[in-house]
C-alpha cells in the first residue's frame, strides 16, 4: 500500500515537471468601445510573478506560460479595471478591452477637440453645459442661437423653432436622449416639445449625414443628451433657480442621481416655469404668459460588456399667443399692420386666455446593449410617444372654453443597431427600424379639422462606415433607405376639391360625398433613398479640413399634403397639396479649422440644392364665420440655398479673449427666380470675454449683436377690399423691418459651499440699452415689437 503511494506521488511530480511551460499569450488592450488601443496599459496575475505593460499600439506579449488557467487584471489611468480568466492551452492571442472614460471638460468648444463624435466628416456644433444651465428659464430654440449658423422661427418670444442654415420644422430632426421626437414639428408655432433643463449635453449637426437617425433632415440634426452615467458608489445632484424681471417669473430646477459601483443607476428630474406677460421697451405684450411642468426618470445598469435602461419623461406647457394677433376683420388686418403698437394693450397680468396653445408630450423608452468580443456591439431601443395638442381660439358662448384643436399623435418606434470595428482602420454600422403613427383630430371640437386621420408606417434600413486611411486622413460613407405607407381619412370643401381639379385627378379616393364636403380615403408610399460620402484630414499643424456631400430625402408631412383649414393658434388658413412628390436635396458642406494657444478660427462654407422644395406662401385673405384670415398657400418648386458661417476665438491674454460669429445666408426660389421666404438676415456677434481662474471663476462678458436687414424676399403682398369704404388697400405683410443692434452682459462668479459643493450666481442683462425693434424671423412682427429690457439672475448649487 505505502509502495503505491509512493509510486503515484511520484508520478504526478513528474507530469507537473514535464508539463508545457513555453506558451506565449499575445493581443492588444483596446477601448471597449472604438477598438483603439491603450497605451501603457498594465496587466499583472496574481498567481504568477507577471507584471507588463503595453506599448505604443496597445500590444502586449506575456511568455513561458503553462498550460493552465490564469486570471490577469487589466488596468489603465482613466478607466475601470478588469479582471479576465484565461485558459492556456498551447499559444493564444486574445484581445483585452477597457471601460475608457474620458474626463468630461468644463466647456466643449465648436473646434471639433472631443473624441465621441457622431460624424467624422461633418461638423459637429457643440454648447457647453455651463451655456445650457445659463439658459434655463428660455427655450432649446434660443439655447441653440448661441450657435453661428443657427436662428430661430418664432411665433411671439416663448414659440421659438430652430432654424438651421435657413432651414426649420420638418426639415431639421430632434434627437431627444436617443428618441427621434414626433411632436406635429410641421406646424410653424409648434416648438420642439423638450425641457432645456433636463439637457446636460448638446450638439448639433448641420447637414443629414447622421443617417443612423434619418435621411430626411435637410437642414440638419439637434442631438441632446442626458447626463453620462460614471460606473461607482456616488451620489450627486444640482438645483437651479432662475429669475427674470420681463415676465415677472422664475423657473426652478433639480436633478439627483444615485450610481453604484456594481454597474446600477437612477436617476431624476424635475423642472417648474411661470411666467406672466412679457413687455417690450415700451409696453406690455398682452397674453403672451407661459406655464410648463415637466419631470423624467431613468434606471438602470451598465456592465460594460451589456446594459439596460429605462427612461420616462413628461412635458407640460401652455402659452398665451398675443391677443393683438388675432384681427376679424380686413380692416383689422391692415390697421393691426400699419400701427405702431399692438391694438390690445391691457395691464399685467399672469392669467392666460385664447389665444393660446396646451399641450403634453409624453416618453417611454427601453434601450438595451451587448458587445461581442472581437465581433461589435449589438444595441436595441423601443420608444412609445403621446403627444396631445390644444389650440384655443376666441369663442363665445357655451363653446367658450373649447379647444378649436384637439390633436392626438401617437408612435411606436423599434430599432437595432450593430457596431463592429472589422479592423483598427475600418468601422461598419448597420441597422434596422420601424415606426407605427396614428394621429386622430378629435372632431368634437366642433370646427373643422386641419390636419386628417391617419395611420403611418416606416421602414428603414441603413449602414454607415468610416475608414482611416491613417492617422490623418480618414474617408465615411453610407446609405440609407426608407419606405413610408400612409392611410388617411380627409374632409375637403367640394368647392376647393373641384378648383383644384382634384374631382379629376383624385376621383377614385373618394369615400363619400356630402352636400358640401367630400371624404377621402389617400393611400400613399413613398420609396427614399438617401447617402452620403466625406472625408476629413488632420494636419499636424493644428489644421484640420471636412468635406461631405450629402443627398437627403423627404417625404411631404402631413400637413404639406392635406392642410385644409383655419390653423388657430397661426391665426392663418393653410391649404396643402395632394400632388407633391419627395424633395430631394443634395448638400455640400466644407469646413476649415484651426486651433491653436493664441486663437480658435473656423470657416464653414456649404451649398444645398432642392428639387421639389416645398414651402408656405401667403395668397390672399378669406372671411369665415370666425373672422377674416390670411390664406397661406405650400407650393413645391426648386430651390438653392448657400451661405457662410464663420467663427473667432482670439485669446489676447490670460484674461481677456474676443469672440466673433458671422453668418449669412441666401436662398432663391429657382422656378420663379426670386428669393425664398423667411431665410435669415446676415447676423454678427461680438463679444469681449473677462475670466478670472484664481478670482472664483470671475466671468465678464459684453456681446454685441447686429442683425442686418434683409434686403432679397419675395413681394407676397396683395389687395384687400374694405367694405366700409368700399375701396381695395394694399396688405404689406412682405417688407421686412429695419436692422438692429442690441447688447448683452452676463456675469458670473463660482464659491465653494459645504461639503465640497458649489455655488454658481450668474447675472444678465438681455437688451441693456432697452432698444425697440423687430424681428424679420418672427411671425407676430406685423403686430409687435421684440422683447425689451431683461434682468435675470441665476443660481446653480451642485451637489
Amino acid at each position: 500500500m505505502i509502495r503505491k503511494f509512493i509510486l503515484i506521488f511520484f508520478l504526478s511530480n513528474l507530469t507537473a515537471y514535464s508539463q508545457n511551460c513555453n506558451n506565449i499569450f499575445s493581443g492588444k488592450v483596446i477601448d471597449f468601445h472604438d477598438g483603439s488601443p491603450l497605451i501603457g496599459a498594465i496587466i499583472v496575475s496574481n498567481d504568477s510573478d507577471i507584471l507588463i505593460q503595453t506599448d505604443l499600439d496597445g500590444n502586449f506579449s506575456i511568455s513561458n506560460l503553462c498550460e493552465k488557467t490564469y486570471e490577469f487584471k487589466v488596468s489603465h489611468p482613466s478607466c475601470i479595471s478588469m479582471k479576465y480568466k484565461i485558459k492556456i492551452k498551447g499559444n493564444k492571442r486574445k484581445n483585452l478591452r477597457l471601460e475608457h472614460h474620458i474626463e468630461e471638460l468644463n466647456e466643449v468648444s465648436i473646434y471639433g477637440e472631443s473624441n465621441d463624435e457622431d460624424s467624422k466628416t461633418l461638423l459637429e456644433n457643440k454648447i457647453s453645459a455651463e451655456t445650457i444651465d445659463d439658459y434655463s428659464n428660455s427655450t432649446l430654440g434660443d439655447l441653440l442661437n448661441n450657435l453661428s449658423g443657427i436662428s430661430s422661427y418664432n411665433t411671439g418670444n416663448t414659440i421659438v423653432k430652430p432654424i438651421i442654415n435657413g432651414l426649420h420644422s420638418s426639415r431639421v430632426l430632434v434627437i431627444n436622449n436617443g428618441v427621434k421626437m414626433e411632436d406635429q414639428d410641421w406646424g410653424a408655432e409648434h416648438a420642439p416639445n423638450i425641457d432645456i433643463n433636463s439637457i446636460e449635453n448638446l450638439k448639433l449637426i448641420k447637414g443629414a449625414g447622421l443617417l443612423e437617425y434619418s435621411g430626411s433632415a435637410l437642414g440638419g440634426i439637434i442631438i441632446t443628451e442626458p447626463l453620462k452615467i460614471d460606473v461607482k458608489d456616488s451620489i450627486y445632484g444640482k438645483t437651479i433657480l432662475s429669475g427674470s424681471t420681463n415676465g415677472k417669473g422664475s423657473t426652478v430646477s433639480s436633478k439627483l442621481t444615485k450610481t453604484y459601483s456594481n454597474g446600477w443607476y437612477a436617476s431624476s428630474h424635475i423642472s417648474y416655469k411661470y411666467y406672466g406677460d412679457f413687455k417690450t421697451a415700451d409696453y406690455i405684450l398682452s397674453n403672451t404668459g407661459t406655464r410648463e411642468k415637466n419631470g423624467s426618470f431613468r434606471i438602470g445598469f451598465n456592465k460594460f460588456s451589456y446594459g439596460l435602461e429605462l427612461y420616462y419623461s413628461k412635458f407640460n406647457n401652455q402659452t398665451g399667443i398675443l391677443r393683438a394677433s388675432h384681427a376679424h376683420s380686413a380692416q383689422d388686418i391692415i390697421r393691426a399692420i400699419n400701427s405702431s403698437i399692438p391694438l390690445v394693450i391691457n395691464d399685467f397680468t399672469y392669467n392666460i386666455k385664447a389665444p393660446k396653445q396646451k399641450f403634453s408630450h409624453s416618453l417611454i423608452k427601453l434601450k438595451g446593449f451587448k458587445w461581442y468580443n472581437d465581433i461589435g456591439k449589438l444595441s436595441f431601443q423601443y420608444d412609445f410617444q403621446k403627444n396631445r395638442r390644444f389650440e384655443y381660439d376666441i369663442r363665445r358662448g357655451s363653446d367658450k372654453y373649447k379647444p378649436s384643436t384637439d390633436l392626438k399623435l401617437r408612435t411606436h418606434s423599434i430599432k437595432f443597431d450593430f457596431l463592429s470595428s472589422l479592423n483598427n482602420n475600418l468601422k461598419l454600422k448597420t441597422g434596422i427600424s420601424g415606426r407605427y403613427q396614428n394621429n386622430f383630430p378629435d372632431p368634437n371640437t366642433g370646427i373643422r379639422r386641419i390636419i386628417p386621420d391617419y395611420d403611418k408606417f416606416d421602414l428603414a434600413i441603413y449602414a454607415t462606415m468610416d475608414y482611416s486611411l491613417n492617422k490623418e486622413f480618414i474617408l465615411e460613407a453610407g446609405g440609407r433607405f426608407d419606405y413610408t405607407y400612409m392611410d388617411v381619412f380627409k374632409y375637403y370643401k367640394t368647392s376647393l376639391w373641384n378648383s383644384r381639379g382634384y374631382n379629376f385627378l383624385f376621383d377614385d379616393l373618394i369615400v363619400n360625398e356630402l352636400t358640401n364636403q367630400i371624404l377621402i380615403n389617400s393611400k400613399r408610399n413613398f420609396k427614399n433613398f438617401s447617402a452620403t460620402i466625406g472625408m476629413s484630414y488632420d494636419f499636424k499643424n493644428n489644421n484640420k479640413i471636412l468635406f461631405n456631400y450629402t443627398l437627403a430625402s423627404r417625404i411631404p408631412n402631413p400637413a404639406e399634403l392635406y392642410s385644409e383649414g383655419l390653423h388657430h393658434s397661426s391665426a392663418r388658413i393653410e391649404v396643402g397639396d395632394l400632388r407633391f412628390n419627395s424633395e430631394l436635396g443634395h448638400k455640400l458642406t466644407f469646413s476649415y479649422m484651426q486651433n491653436n494657444k493664441k486663437f480658435k478660427f473656423l470657416l464653414n462654407p456649404f451649398v444645398n440644392f432642392a428639387k421639389d422644395f416645398i414651402l408656405i406662401e401667403p395668397s390672399k385673405i378669406e372671411q369665415t364665420i370666425r373672422g377674416i384670415f390670411q390664406v397661406w398657400e405650400y407650393k413645391q418648386t426648386d430651390a438653392q440655398l448657400s451661405g457662410i458661417d464663420f467663427d473667432l476665438t482670439y485669446f489676447l491674454n490670460e484674461y481677456f479673449s474676443f469672440k466673433n460669429q458671422t453668418s449669412l445666408i441666401k436662398g432663391y426660389d429657382l422656378k420663379e427666380n426670386e428669393p425664398l421666404i423667411n431665410l435669415p438676415p446676415v447676423n454678427t456677434k461680438n463679444e469681449i470675454v473677462y475670466n478670472n481662474l484664481k478670482l472664483n471663476n470671475l466671468k465678464l462678458k459684453l456681446q454685441s449683436e447686429y442683425v442686418f436687414r434683409q434686403n432679397e424676399y419675395p413681394n407676397n403682398n396683395f389687395e384687400v377690399f374694405i367694405p366700409i369704404s368700399e375701396t381695395f388697400e394694399l396688405l404689406n405683410i412682405s417688407e421686412p423691418p429695419k436692422a438692429y443692434h442690441i447688447l448683452n452682459l452676463n456675469s458670473s462668479i463660482d464659491f465653494s459651499f459645504f461639503n465640497n459643493s458649489k455655488l454658481n450666481l450668474t447675472f444678465k442683462i438681455n437688451n441693456v440699452l432697452n432698444i425697440s425693434y423687430r424681428n424679420y424671423l418672427n411671425r407676430l412682427r406685423y403686430f409687435s415689437h421684440d422683447l425689451g429690457r431683461n434682468f435675470i439672475i441665476n443660481l446653480k448649487l451642485n451637489y
